[in-house]
């Protein structure tokens, strides 16, 4: 009796494993809750980290250097863009933010999914220079009288700053149309659950998996194989 052949054998787990990773955007106004979002995917989601980004901005006494930010002299700052050392950068209320560029290609090259809590001016700069890789979701409060809510239960700012925010907002929301996929925040559970959904598509898109193609190329060479043995 003839040996079997047992043909190609498409693996879900090795697809998966020789994914490019993804550059997950979450933007929005001040007080939309897109922070909130953020920290419970990074608990809830495998495969996906924060990317840290740099700022010349003071810290706040909530935040932690390395962990919310990584804070920075303006010339620190001025000598990583002189480098192009930075993937993208902004200036937002009189301070500089940014994304180092190294972290985050070794992470997509490997597979790993990268979180991006940035506003409009990053994601366009990201768009510019990665697009194929960047998943873009605007987040929306249900309202701007929750949205002023929110900014002041933070309580983390001076009522001028509050103002800046607010007008800022209004040119943000003016861009929506701009994302790849729009959520409104007015049910935590519920934003939180459309988001993880969008996640999930896009690491399942084929162009995400070039392991995909020659598999099934593969499982045709077989069937073929098959077809003309059996005639």
């Amino acid at each position: 009796m003839s040996e079997t052949n047992p043909g190609t054998i498409v693996s879900a787990d090795k697809a998966d494993q020789e994914r490019r990773g993804l550059m997950l955007v979450l933007s929005s106004p001040s007080g939309a809750g897109k922070s909130t979002i953020a920290r419970l995917l990074l608990e809830q989601e495998d495969n996906l980290e924060l990317s840290i980004s740099v700022t010349t901005r003071p810290r706040r006494s909530s935040e932690v250097h390395g962990v919310h930010y990584n804070f920075l002299e303006p010339k620190q700052f001025e000598k990583m863009k002189e480098h192009d050392e930075l993937l993208e950068w902004a200036e937002v209320h009189g301070n500089y933010y940014a994304t180092p560029r190294g972290p985050v290609e070794e992470a997509i090259q490997n597979g790993r999914d990268i979180l991006f809590d940035i506003d409009i001016q990053g994601t366009f700069q990201l768009y510019e220079k990665m697009r194929e890789d960047v998943v873009s979701v605007f987040i929306l409060p249900p309202s701007i009288a929750e949205m002023k809510s929110r900014l002041h239960r933070r309580a983390e700012d001076t009522e001028d700053v509050i103002l800046k925010r607010l007008e800022t907002a209004v040119g943000e929301m003016k861009h929506w149309s701009e994302y790849d996929y729009v959520v409104v925040n007015d049910d935590l559970e519920r934003a939180l659950g459309n988001v993880r959904a969008i996640l999930r598509a896009e690491r399942l898109k084929q162009k995400r998996s070039p392991a995909i193609g020659p598999l099934i190329d593969g499982m045709v060479q077989d069937l073929e194989d098959a077809l003309k043995g059996g005639a």
